[in-house]
């Protein structure tokens, strides 16, 4: 039997990102051959992969892709920050946002199901997605996308990996881009006043009618103070009506207005916005585990 040596496991380590231990057993068990080591590992990880979809990814990034006026904004999520940081997870969340921009697809299956191979995982996205589970050790998941290809400008701004916009309009690129950065920057709901979606515009209403009713002002008073405090959230959320960042003496409008420049629309991903994170209770982790320990005895 050929014997394993330090140098085999880091190699195969190196190719698969498998603990260690792993490794060596992988290459026990395939006489040394290191391609039958990794084909061992594949299997291995795959298993590693489903026990992972269970868990939540509230981390990950956002990518975009812009070639001329067609482009696309994509989240990918994963368990925790670290992994934003890993270069296979990055160049697969770059290469969907391009795949969206290139194919159109439907939906997260319909993306999921395009041609694509790295890190000797393929032959689709959904096969990289699950090979880079298996090999990083966390769930992934893409969670939305948006494709652009309108006949608009697009202009694009990336905070990080964490915010990501993109702005379409008509005019000057960099009055766009600064909009990019602004709408990154303050997070407008909707583009103008009359776009804020109602159900926003109703729940600020039945906050602004308790308050007025614990002020105990008289009634016309009152709904002139509810009427006030609608329209003071309607500005404070529309794109076209916030101070701009880079100027709060005027508007993103009159800006806009003077860079001779329209906004037709813009989009905001903001990583893991609307998922529900676990928080670990570390004591109580380590009070039910020595619960159990007690049992045991």
């Amino acid at each position: 039997m050929a014997a394993i040596t330090a140098s085999m496991v880091a190699e195969l380590r190196g190719k698969t990102d498998a603990p260690m231990m792993e490794c060596k057993k992988a290459l026990t068990e395939a006489g040394g051959n290191m391609e039958k080591a990794e084909e061992i590992l594949r299997v291995k990880l795959g298993n590693k992969a489903g026990k992972a979809a269970a868990r939540v990814t509230a981390e990950g990034v956002v990518a975009a892709y812009r070639d001329g006026n067609a482009g696309a904004l994509l989240e990918v999520n994963c368990e925790t920050d670290f992994v934003t940081k890993n270069d296979s997870f990055i160049q697969m969340a770059q290469a969907a946002a391009e795949l969206v921009a290139k194919h159109n697809p439907a939906d997260v299956a319909a993306l999921s199901a395009l041609p694509y191979s790295q890190d000797g995982f393929g032959p689709t996205l959904e096969d990289v997605r699950k090979g880079l589970i298996g090999k990083i050790g966390e769930n992934m998941s893409f969670r939305r996308f948006k494709r652009f290809a309108g006949g608009a400008k697009l202009a694009h701004y990336l905070h990080g990996t964490r915010i990501g916009v993109v702005v379409e309009f008509e005019g000057d690129d960099t009055a766009a881009k600064d909009v990019a950065m602004h709408v990154a920057a303050m997070k407008p709901v909707a583009l103008s006043s009359a776009d804020v979606p109602a159900e926003l515009i109703e729940k600020e209403r039945n906050v602004a009618t308790a308050k007025a009713a614990e002020s105990g002002k008289p009634a016309d008073i009152a709904a002139k103070m509810i009427e006030g405090s609608v329209q003071k959230y309607l500005k404070e959320v529309s794109l076209l009506n916030q101070p701009f960042v880079k100027n709060d003496k005027q508007t993103v409008e009159a800006m806009l207005k003077g860079a001779n420049t329209t906004v037709k629309g813009f989009t905001l991903y903001v990583v893991g916005e609307g998922i529900e994170k676990k928080v670990d209770d570390f004591a109580a982790e380590v009070a039910a585990q020595v619960a159990a320990a007690k049992q045991t005895a």
